[in-house]
């Protein structure tokens, strides 16, 4: 992107929406002047303009939760950002994840995001074993045994829908998910790199490619 491009307002401000990449939640809006913008793009990182104390300031610099920038995208009339990162802690001042967060709209969000937070937290227990804990256990017998589970939940997903009993088909599918996500953090293949995957052969059906 180039500031040269954007449309900034009379107060030579424009507001910036920071999106998390993966799963897609808005975490915050803040505003950008030309400097924030270009020091953005140059580094890598979120900077703002503090409207109240007319300074800009580096999104994390305090709290260590950096926000590392994938892409940056400008709307149809070039007056608002969109900024897509990584971050690496809360969005928000008051320690939620997002500005947004509310319990009216948590269950929406959670639906949004499960597959995502799962993966989270199977990565956290590889990383922070746990004596008792399941995915511990998983990890600790090795891929021979993952991959057992893997098999074993694919045919309990084929015997309820062969029942056509959707309760037992969807809490088998969920294990199954489960196990697939053990499986892939074994492997060390992020979910990515699945999508990446799916993303190109719709490109393809859609002829783009």
């Amino acid at each position: 992107m180039n500031s040269n491009n954007v449309r900034f307002n009379e107060e030579g401000l424009v507001p910036a929406i920071v999106q998390d990449v993966r799963t897609g939640d808005v975490l915050m809006l803040a505003y950008m002047n030309e400097e924030s913008l270009q020091k953005t793009i140059e580094t890598g990182e979120t900077w703002f303009f503090s409207r109240s104390r007319k300074e800009l300031w580096n999104k994390g610099a305090t709290s260590g939760n950096r926000q590392t920038v994938k892409q940056l995208d400008i709307d149809c009339d070039q007056d608002t950002i969109l900024i897509q990162v990584e971050s690496a802690g809360p969005a928000c001042h008051l320690g939620t994840a997002t500005c947004f967060t509310r319990e009216s709209n948590d269950d929406l969000r959670r639906q949004r995001t499960i597959v995502q937070e799962v993966a989270k937290q199977i990565e956290k227990r590889k990383q922070s074993p746990q004596d008792g804990a399941y995915t511990t256990y998983l990890f600790r017998e090795g891929i021979d045994k993952i991959l057992k589970k893997v098999g074993e939940e694919t045919t309990e997903v084929v015997i309820g829908a062969k029942n056509n009993d959707l309760d037992e088909t969807a809490n088998e599918l969920a294990d199954l998910t489960y196990h697939i996500l053990v499986l892939m953090e074994e492997l060390g293949l992020p979910i990515e790199r699945v999508k990446d995957v799916l993303k190109s052969r719709r490109l393809q059906e859609e002829g783009i490619q």
